[in-house]
């Protein structure tokens, strides 16, 4: 039975692409250069707001010659200014949310991103409370898809990793849910540099928030059938 639950923000709870996009062209404007589109900027997320940034710098020949300092503080004031503007819980984010935590799963936010950028998004969006722990990408000395990361939650909020699973939509989450030892749960609808999720082979891949939710309460009924019918 899944006791703990943790989930990625970005791509899984929460479609933030458009406010990352409008952070990153911002930057560029800053700087006079041409801006990049959506397909690519969020082929980079997954990595924190920041990895991003660096990702981007490096692929881009008139980022590097820039002093690199004011590239990267243009970029953290825009994306302070950007973050949880415009972001949108995915269709029966908050509902499946709300039913989880009302039947007692215990609940994590485990994201790359900043944990203060993280924080706006989810309180912007009103899902904020429905969560006992957030731990962002500068939260810990490491991130995802450090095993010890979701080996913090579980210390954390209590549990076993055999009764525990991670929601995710790139192969970053994939993996720290292996290297954790967790249940690697996957939803399609997210960026993942723009591969399918299915061909990271995750432990289960749910189509919708209502079959995550279904599949958890699943399993604690069945438990509960096994007890009273042993």
């Amino acid at each position: 039975m899944i006791e703990v639950l943790s989930f990625d923000l970005d791509g899984t709870l929460i479609d933030t692409g458009s406010e990352i996009c409008a952070a990153v062209n911002a930057t560029l404007a800053d700087f006079g250069i041409e801006p990049r589109p959506a397909v690519e900027i969020e082929s980079l997320i997954g990595a924190g707001a920041h990895e991003l940034m660096r990702r981007l710098v490096a692929r881009t020949e008139s980022l590097r010659r820039l002093d690199q300092a004011a590239v990267f503080s243009s970029f953290e004031q825009h994306y302070a200014a950007h973050a949880g503007t415009v972001a949108q819980p995915y269709p029966g984010c908050a509902v499946a949310l709300e039913r989880l935590r009302d039947a007692g799963i215990r609940l994590a936010c485990v994201t790359n991103k900043e944990e203060r950028h993280a924080r706006r998004v989810l309180e912007a969006t009103a899902l904020a409370p429905h969560f006992a722990l957030l731990v962002g990408g500068d939260t810990l000395p490491f991130k995802k898809p450090d095993a010890r990361v979701l080996q913090h939650v579980l210390a954390t909020l209590g549990g076993e990793p055999s009764r525990a699973a991670h929601v995710g939509d790139s192969r970053t989450d994939l993996e720290a849910a292996r290297n954790a030892g967790v249940a690697g749960w996957a939803v399609p609808w997210g960026y993942n540099a723009g591969e399918p999720i299915a061909q990271e082979h995750p432990t289960r891949l749910f189509a919708s928030f209502a079959s995550i939710v279904d599949a958890v309460l699943a399993q604690g009924q069945s438990r509960v059938r096994r007890a009273v019918h042993p």
